[in-house]
């Protein structure tokens, strides 16, 4: 798997982000995307596949507790449809179980002391650094 993979956890307010180097070593947090706007997450994730020369996407899936998908994961479906439109045919995009990468970023963040507004701004790209670091401990 060579490449950069850009993780999302896509939120309707908020989606996070993580990306990995090219050789799928690292995962580091980027800048959440903030927006109420399909349209919107949609381009900023454009953006960051121009600007950060990716070549798959990965895309958390929101399985409740006994599997099923609920109405988060019907959000997520219709977001992977609008970035296959956007993206280029063929362009490589998967998505992966994120039952409970929140939680377990909760808990990376406790640690780390932060509160309030800080651990909010960060809270959802956590999420997308531990799904890319599944992603890669299982694909690489």
């Amino acid at each position: 798997m060579i490449g950069r993979t850009l993780a999302i956890d896509y939120g309707l307010k908020r989606t996070g982000l993580a990306s990995c180097d090219p050789m799928g070593i690292t995962a580091q947090p980027l800048p959440a995307i903030v927006s109420s706007s399909l349209s919107d997450t949609v381009v900023a994730v454009l953006a960051h596949v121009k600007e950060r020369q990716i070549v798959r996407l990965l895309i958390g899936m929101p399985y409740m507790p006994n599997g099923r998908e609920g109405e988060q994961a019907q959000n997520v479906h219709l977001f992977i449809d609008a970035c296959r439109k956007a993206l280029p045919e063929g362009f490589d995009i998967q998505h992966q179980d994120e039952r409970h990468t929140t939680k377990e970023a909760h808990m990376l963040l406790k640690e780390t002391g932060l509160k309030g507004k800080k651990k909010k701004a960060v809270l959802d790209s956590t999420a997308a650094v531990i799904i890319l670091r599944e992603f890669l401990a299982t694909n690489c």
